[in-house]
């Protein structure tokens, strides 16, 4: 089964076991955005990598720079611990991260929690990659790849005991779109992958075509 495919089974499984209006409000939410995301609005491929300085998930702080002294980067992004979509993404993504490195592509995710909650997120998974913390979504902002998440989807992180302004720091609800970068060495944009429905996301399959065709 792809990864996709083990996304849209969860999808049926979660929204079938959810009271109607709750299911309702996250489909309306997800459906609005995805009307009103302007893609040409996203960072596009050719263009530089932003150069970032973000924490890891022990608080050290981690220069874009000093990683692409190491080689080509896949960067993704996520919503947090609490998305169950994220985690069965970066599962996949784990997966394959001896394949990543066998091609010298160094694999790191991204996402607004605070390191505490990127720590958990780390442990949780079995992730053995570096997760950052993009605290404020200050790259996401840069990058063009917000989600500010409608007020209307408050009762539901309540009715789901998460709460963001722990996890994040701040109450705005504002996530990054689940993006995914291949940056080579140089720190150009090679391939992305976005897509303003967080239910999809990149196959590792694919990202590894990716690295071939980088060279």
């Amino acid at each position: 089964m792809s990864l996709n495919d083990e996304l849209a089974a969860f999808y049926e499984d979660f929204h079938r076991t959810l009271p109607k209006q709750v299911s309702d409000t996250i489909k309306d939410s997800t459906r609005d955005f995805r009307e009103s995301f302007r893609s040409p609005a996203a960072v596009q491929v050719g263009q530089r990598f932003p150069e970032f300085r973000l924490a890891d998930a022990t608080g050290k702080q981690v220069a874009s720079a000093d990683l692409l002294a190491q080689g080509a980067l896949l960067i993704t992004f996520y919503r947090g611990e609490w998305c169950p979509y994220c985690n069965l993404a970066l599962k996949a993504l784990q997966r394959h991260v001896r394949d990543f490195k066998a091609k010298g592509v160094t694999l790191v995710a991204i996402s607004p929690e605070l390191p505490n909650q990127a720590l958990t997120t780390q442990q949780k998974n079995e992730l053995e990659f570096t997760v950052l913390s993009d605290v404020g979504n200050q790259l996401a902002k840069r990058l063009g790849i917000l989600f500010p998440q409608p007020d209307s989807m408050r009762p539901v992180f309540a009715g789901h005991a998460i709460d963001l302004a722990v996890r994040n720091g701040d109450d705005s609800l504002e996530v990054p779109v689940p993006a995914t970068f291949l940056v080579d060495r140089l720190g150009t944009i090679r391939n992305a992958f976005v897509d303003p429905d967080y239910t999809k996301r990149i196959e590792p399959a694919t990202a590894l075509e990716w690295m071939d065709a980088l060279g």
